[in-house]
């Protein structure tokens, strides 16, 4: 589950046995590959594909403030939460992610389900530099030579939006019961006074890119954008029926909600089920 730093200079890529690889399929048999959401299942295949052939190098995926701003590498943005230092740090992000999509992707819809990975995926890299920029600033030159890599930045943000359905429950952090609502902070201490090798800084950013979401101004912002798109939709299919182009039949998209369900949820709540609705059935209809 960690988002591995290293010094670049004394870094070296070691392949054997890949013991995590058969391990992380034996857990997606187990969890029964027709349980598994599209989004989920297709972003966890292709996070195996970029570590059995990958994009580029650990080396030239890592980021880092030094070599993503001041080198202008900004590819490495896109790269270094899509690769893996080895199969163990392959199997435990992997891991984790199969136990949060499945369940976020039921609760949210493979739609919006895939529009948040992609904010958050971009996010989590945008904030990680900001806060290298800021500890470096404080601490020196401490974290100058820190090079992250792996999807744990984003596994922590998703961690945060799934323990904020479920704020009245609690979970296990290193055998130890955590509320959920401070399950994200006790795993980024943990994990850290634990495996000192782990980003400290890249977990934080997803952190605080979950809270953003949670609680900050980012729902807002999506839903805001998904309903300019949603707009935008609607005026294209009337442009192609008036053009004489029959729209495709389609059944209601709330057609999964009954009134009495509906009617228990708040404004913003409804707002946000039409959007995620609108985003899963336009998905659908252009299949």
């Amino acid at each position: 589950m960690s988002n591995c730093s290293f010094n670049p200079s004394a870094f070296s890529m070691q392949r054997g046995f890949q013991v995590g690889l058969l391990l992380l399929l034996v857990q997606l048999f187990q969890e029964g590959p027709g349980n598994i959401p599209a989004i989920t299942l297709a972003v966890l295949g292709f996070n195996v594909y970029l570590f059995v052939f990958p994009a580029a190098p650990p080396l030239k995926a890592c980021m880092s403030l030094g070599l993503v701003y001041h080198n202008k590498e900004w590819r490495r943005l896109l790269l270094s939460p899509l690769h893996h230092i080895d199969e163990w740090h392959l199997y435990f992000n992997m891991a984790s992610f199969l136990w949060k999509g499945v369940r976020l992707e039921r609760r949210l819809g493979g739609g919006w389900f895939l529009y948040l990975l992609s904010v958050f995926f971009l996010l989590t890299g945008l904030v990680y530099l900001l806060l290298q920029a800021l500890m470096i600033k404080l601490m020196e030159d401490s974290l100058s030579r820190e090079c992250g890599v792996g999807f744990s930045g984003v596994l922590f943000a998703l961690k945060v939006v799934s323990n904020h359905f479920n704020p009245g429950g609690a979970t296990y952090v290193m055998n130890i019961r955590v509320s959920n609502r401070l399950a994200s902070w006790a795993e980024l201490v943990l994990i850290y006074l634990i495996y000192p090798g782990t980003s400290l800084v890249g977990h934080l950013a997803g952190i605080l890119v979950g809270l953003l979401y949670t609680v900050g101004p980012l729902r807002t912002i999506m839903e805001a954008c998904a309903g300019l798109n949603a707009a935008f939709s609607v005026c294209y299919s009337g442009t192609r029926r008036a053009h004489g182009e029959e729209p495709r039949p389609a059944e209601d998209p709330t057609s999964d909600y009954s009134e009495s369900f509906i009617a228990g949820l708040t404004e913003e709540e409804q707002i946000e089920l039409a959007i995620r609705r609108s985003l899963n059935y336009r998905g659908k209809t252009q299949a």
